[in-house]
């Protein structure tokens, strides 16, 4: 509650400094809050967002864009005017503002380019040359490094001359004269030895290093794994080009997050804000798997159609469809989530199939088991009551407490391996999502569903 009435005196003060129109008044209370106060300023004033970051010094503006959304980014820069837009950009760390420039139409990016100085230009342009979901793309090239052969004294030389533009200084990075990476040192190793010691006698050549070409989430994953705040990045030779810190990986942890859960229902991923996005657009992003899955769908009334003449001869039997493949395709769904979200936290692999063949087995007939329970004792307490089903209501039971076993069985081992088969496959294991594995399973679970009556209801009612 302090920190709501906190903002709220923040807002306060803002709309009455803001109010004068004084620049120098505005700039020194915008100086006075921390950086996302500033940014929650920012969120809450659509219309002052630009005067905010065009009267906040330089650093702290920079500090408080690359914070913003995508959507709040692209309307300040359209707002800007062009020198301020180049003091911003060319103030931007390399890998923030490669991340912002990368999801701008070509047209503006090119003229973006051209406002950023001629190395700072070279840079990202090095580094909009990556693929996409690359760690070349995260990755900046401001760090601090030194030489097997420098002493600890002359390592701090080197780090006060020019760790100012360096997003970190918490390591080190050795190199030799090939500039390939030798070692990674924390700082605490120089600050805590002789002056006049060698930096080769503090190395254990014991570095973690990721490749340029490497995945965003294996980086994801190697960070989580080896608890680093920082992680350098070479090419095939082994050559320094750069380091990647742990605050561009929770963003990319963010976004591939909302990407899965936008994937596992049923659409493409959206890229931008769902407000920002043209409807358009978002009707593109969302048709082609319903339409996949509209499909899909239309197989279940041919199997229906298969199934004609069992119906027709009892019709008890179509009551129960609904309640069949609700059942799989919900059993199918849990089993897809949780292998999707437990292989993207780094729990299961492709190697551990066998082991989750095994449990989802295992899983499937216990569940399937209780709700066939359930289905058989329904379908006896309805027929005391009413005798609905007839004579053979037994059969009838038995047809539906069966076929749960086995549409949830199958349910289960459809949504558990199907992810791993895409991932084998080299495709994104989310697309396997619920209304997909759904899908599926309403399909096959009509065919076990219908097998099943046949077997029990055979000479009875069929």
């Amino acid at each position: 509650m302090s920190m709501e009435l906190e903002q709220k005196t923040i807002q306060e003060e803002f709309e009455q400094v803001i109010a004068t129109e004084d620049k120098l008044a505005i700039r020194e209370f915008l100086d006075d809050q921390n950086i996302a106060d500033v940014a929650d300023l920012i969120n809450e004033n659509e219309e002052y967002e630009a005067q905010i970051i065009a009267n906040l010094s330089i650093h702290r503006a920079a500090s408080t864009f690359k914070i913003l959304d995508f959507a709040t980014q692209k309307r300040i820069v359209a707002e800007l005017p062009s020198f301020k837009n180049a003091e911003l950009l060319n103030e931007l760390p390399a890998d923030d503002r490669t991340d912002f420039l990368e999801d701008l139409p070509k047209e503006v990016l090119r003229d973006l380019i051209k406002l950023l100085d001629p190395e700072e230009r070279m840079v990202t342009l090095s580094l909009l040359g990556y693929p996409e979901d690359s760690v070349g793309r995260l990755m900046t090239p401001d760090y601090v490094y030194v030489y097997e052969h420098n002493s600890v004294s002359e390592v701090f030389e080197i780090i006060r001359k020019y760790a100012k533009n360096s997003e970190t200084i918490d390591v080190i990075y050795v190199i030799n004269d090939k500039g390939q990476l030798m070692d990674d040192l924390r700082i605490k190793e120089f600050i805590l030895a002789a002056p006049d010691k060698l930096v080769n006698e503090l190395m254990d050549e014991r570095v973690i290093s990721l490749k340029v070409y490497d995945d965003q989430e294996h980086a994801n994953q190697i960070f989580k794994m080896n608890n680093r705040v920082a992680l350098p990045v070479v090419d095939d030779n082994n050559v320094l080009l750069g380091i990647i810190t742990i605050d561009d990986i929770l963003w990319v942890a963010t976004e591939e997050f909302s990407e899965d859960m936008q994937k596992m229902g049923g659409t493409e991923a959206l890229n931008e804000p769902y407000l920002e996005m043209p409807l358009l657009r978002l009707f593109r992003k969302r048709i082609s798997w319903m339409v996949v899955l509209f499909i899909g769908e239309m197989l279940t009334a041919s199997v229906m159609k298969n199934f004609e003449d069992e119906i027709a001869k009892a019709v008890v039997l179509a009551l129960f469809v609904p309640l069949i493949i609700s059942s799989g395709g919900n059993s199918g769904s849990q089993a897809s989530t949780l292998i999707i979200q437990a292989m993207a936290v780094g729990e299961i692999t492709i190697a551990d199939w066998w082991r989750v063949l095994k449990r989802e087995i295992i899983s499937g007939l216990m569940l399937g088991s209780v709700l066939g329970l359930i289905g058989f004792i329904r379908v006896a307490v309805w027929q005391s009551f009413s005798n609905i089903y007839g004579e053979h209501w037994q059969g009838i039971g038995l047809t539906v407490g069966f076929s749960l076993i086995g549409v949830v069985l199958w349910g289960t081992l459809s949504g558990s391996m199907l992810p791993l088969i895409l991932k084998k496959a080299g495709a994104d294991p989310a697309v396997s999502s619920a209304p997909f594995v759904a899908t599926l399973v309403d399909v096959t679970g009509l065919i076990i569903y219908f097998s099943v009556a046949y077997y029990f209801l055979q000479g009875l009612l069929l």
